[in-house]
């Protein structure tokens, strides 16, 4: 006898697992409003925190699936809000960018909108919006754009509006920008600056370096890895007994606002999963790190806090700006390290291997964003155009030879 289904709007048993240091999943199988059974979890810094999560996302699936969501051309842009979060939640998608969308929405698209229904926002209105946005940056403007079409997209398929009005705007006009990457000489001075940090003879107060950033510039050097990818990396993921070393690409690091920095187990896009081979100069500060954690599980962070916490992005970013404005330079980001690898790729193995390396699914973003302009032309180009280099006319060639052949002692 088959096993009958559980009601449409109501979940199975709760699962609770560790995933890494400080970090916990609940999951839980729940029947949706179409039928269908899909897998809901939620991650928080205890396993309780992560239950109770859970049962906040299978609350708002259900108040869904139970037909409780009506929206038509009348509502208040405020309540398409309401139902475009909840529906985020439905999204495989990173808490990170979770929290970057709702932070956008309400910040930047909300206010505008706040006393609209849906029926008064129009493309005249949007693209005018969009327009003001686009005079603070293009980056704010883009981020409104996004959120605010991926809102009324939800409108549309919900069929409160006949159609979305983002689509007729004018499109974005990008401001040229271009990719910098650092020279050899600049990555020999952040390194020696990151290096000599505090370990003067001075006796200055406060905790002493612990090699760690100076380890974790070699890895974002030589494997282009994000940072958060970097600070992710556990001691499974690494083998530095091959030839070469490798790093296997898993995870990356959120914090989320309000709540406590995890590993997610899973990085930014699915491109992003990959194992990559790493020059001698990264595999050597992953030794070292090895040594200092040998003994501890094969789950451990490779770079962790004083705690064993994970450690955030944003303090590594500041520990590092902070050294490096000490000793005069300054608009170095991690970010930098990552279009340093993917140049100095290009350069020798073409844009294909480059956004490879960096987990691009096309060379597109990768020739864009990361590669730094080539404008020497190949040498070669010279040794052809040398078949045009001055010489006789061709008039005047043929009256010299016929001049020759009357000469005595020419050949006939």
């Amino acid at each position: 006898m088959a096993k009958p289904r559980t009601p449409i709007g109501t979940w199975g048993d709760i699962n609770v697992d560790r995933v890494g240091s400080g970090s916990y999943r609940a999951r839980s199988w729940f029947r949706d409003l179409d039928g269908r059974s899909r897998l809901v979890q939620a991650s928080a810094d205890t396993g309780p925190r992560a239950e109770v999560a859970l049962k906040a996302k299978l609350a708002r699936r259900i108040r869904r699936s139970s037909g409780s969501v009506e929206l038509s051309a009348d509502s208040p842009f405020t309540r398409l809000v309401e139902v475009w979060l909840e529906d985020l939640e439905l999204d495989d998608l990173a808490q990170a960018t979770r929290d970057l969308y709702e932070r956008d929405m309400r910040t930047l698209v909300l206010p505008a909108f706040r006393e609209m229904t849906l029926r008064e926002i129009t493309i005249m209105k949007v693209d005018r919006f969009l327009k003001q946005q686009q005079k603070f940056s293009y980056a704010r403007a883009k981020h409104a754009k996004v959120v605010l079409n991926l809102a009324l997209g939800l409108a549309l398929r919900y069929e409160a509006i006949d159609r979305n009005p983002v689509t007729g705007t004018k499109r974005l006009k990008r401001p040229p920008s271009e990719a910098k990457a650092l020279t050899l000489a600049q990555v020999q001075a952040i390194r020696a600056a990151v290096k000599g940090w505090r370990r003067g003879e001075e006796k200055l107060p406060g905790p002493k370096p612990d090699g760690q950033l100076e380890a974790i510039i070699e890895v974002m050097i030589g494997s282009s890895l994000r940072i958060g990818e970097v600070l992710a990396l556990r001691k499974c993921d690494v083998d530095v007994t091959s030839t070469p070393a490798t790093v296997r690409v898993t995870g990356t690091i959120v914090s989320p606002k309000g709540k406590p920095t995890y590993r997610q187990p899973k990085p930014k896009t699915k491109t992003s999963v990959r194992r990559i081979a790493v020059p001698s100069y990264t595999a050597e500060a992953l030794r070292a790190r090895l040594v200092e954690l040998a003994g501890e599980p094969p789950e451990t962070l490779i770079f962790h806090s004083r705690n064993g916490t994970p450690l955030t992005t944003n303090n590594v970013r500041r520990r590092l700006r902070d050294i490096l404005k000490e000793v005069g330079i300054t608009g170095v980001t991690p970010h930098a390290f990552r279009r340093t690898a993917a140049t100095t790729v290009e350069r020798s193995g073409g844009a294909d291997m480059a956004a490879e390396l960096l987990g691009h699914s096309s060379t597109e973003i990768t020739k864009k964003h990361y590669i730094e302009p080539d404008e020497n032309v190949n040498v070669l180009t010279a040794r052809i155009l040398e078949s045009l280099a001055p010489g006789p006319m061709p008039e005047q060639a043929a009256a010299d030879g016929g001049a020759n052949a009357d000469e005595p002692g020419a050949a006939t």
